[in-house]
């Protein structure tokens, strides 16, 4: 274990795309856990489009994250000490610590990852909050039918790759949005989706036009 941990803190707010001046790296001895806490070890951490918006001030859904705090984001962790009694030294464990080497924790955000199921790192993937958003919106909420068509916005990304593995899997056309060539070919090449439109083509407007009158006769063939 390293003598001193490290963390990133927002130094202030960026306006439009942040830059290197917007974070600061800071250096600290290790904390040590008191009575009901427990020490993490960051393994993995998940960096997330929501991000920019805690980093803004403007009204949101959530608190922005505050100048001078550990910016926000999904981790897995090892527990390296603890004074909790239902987590002990060598867990794995999924939580929102940051971007940080180290965390103390009370235990009452976190749960266990079983290490022996799948890697550990897709408890902040497929088996963790973008999968259970690409489950429960896609089959809740969407429900697609063998033979429907599914179009699926940002197709490569976290969310988005897995709505379309899913809509395949249930007999659905999965048709990906995605911006590039090398996102589309990932999307049709490893992801499985039927189709993939690039919307930095020139020809975006004149395709994404004739997708939606195709999606109109689709609806009307169906219903």
């Amino acid at each position: 274990m390293t003598e001193t941990a490290e963390r990133i803190v927002l130094a202030s707010r960026p306006v439009g795309e942040p830059t290197l001046d917007n974070f600061r790296l800071e250096e600290l001895p290790i904390p040590k856990p008191g009575p009901g806490q427990m020490l993490l070890r960051t393994l993995w951490l998940s960096l997330d489009p929501y991000m920019r918006g805690r980093m803004s001030d403007a009204p949101s859904y959530a608190k922005p994250v505050g100048i001078g705090d550990v910016m926000e984001g999904g981790t897995v962790s090892e527990v390296v000490a603890s004074n909790v009694l239902r987590f002990a030294r060598g867990d794995i464990v999924v939580g929102r610590t940051g971007w940080q080497t180290h965390a103390l924790s009370d235990g009452s955000s976190l749960q266990k990852v079983e290490p022996t199921r799948a890697p550990i790192q897709t408890a902040l993937g497929v088996l963790g909050m973008p999968g259970m958003t690409a489950y429960m919106g896609l089959l809740e909420i969407g429900k697609p039918a063998a033979g429907e068509t599914v179009a699926v916005a940002a197709a490569s990304g976290a969310v988005g790759s897995i709505v379309g593995q899913i809509a395949r899997i249930k007999g659905a056309r999965a048709v990906g949005i995605a911006g590039g060539p090398d996102k589309c070919r990932y999307v049709t090449g490893e992801l499985g989706f039927d189709t993939c439109i690039d919307h930095k083509a020139p020809d975006f407007a004149a395709r994404g036009e004739n997708f939606g009158k195709l999606l109109v006769r689709v609806a009307h063939a169906s219903s």
